[in-house]
């Protein structure tokens, strides 16, 4: 390719357009080929922007849901716990309460 004073060149002008070697459509052709090779290097450069940096609304969003899910997770827990303290204990129904085989140490 003939040097061009800025990329964005190859999108206004054929640098091909007066080669001696080249006619008209092979001229053409390497231009749309010039242009593609261009445009896939903006996105190439763009895609590699948008890996690079994180989206940061994401990343607030993502936040605030994990927040949530740490509070719906606290409030599960205690749930689960009120519903385990709620059944009767079957192990102390079952028993009689016989004082010979209380060893507390009374004052």
């Amino acid at each position: 390719m003939t040097s061009q004073g800025s990329p964005n060149d190859i999108l206004t002008a054929n640098p091909y357009q007066s080669h001696p070697n080249l006619t008209p459509l092979e001229a053409a052709v390497l231009w749309e080929y010039a242009k593609l090779a261009h445009n896939v290097r903006v996105v190439t450069q763009k895609t590699r922007l948008l890996n690079e940096e994180p989206d940061k609304l994401m990343l607030a969003k993502l936040r605030i849901l994990e927040k949530k899910m740490g509070l719906v997770l606290t409030l599960f827990k205690a749930s689960v716990w009120g519903v385990i303290n709620e059944q009767p204990d079957s192990s102390v129904q079952n028993q009689s309460y016989s004082g010979s085989n209380d060893t507390t140490i009374r004052h």
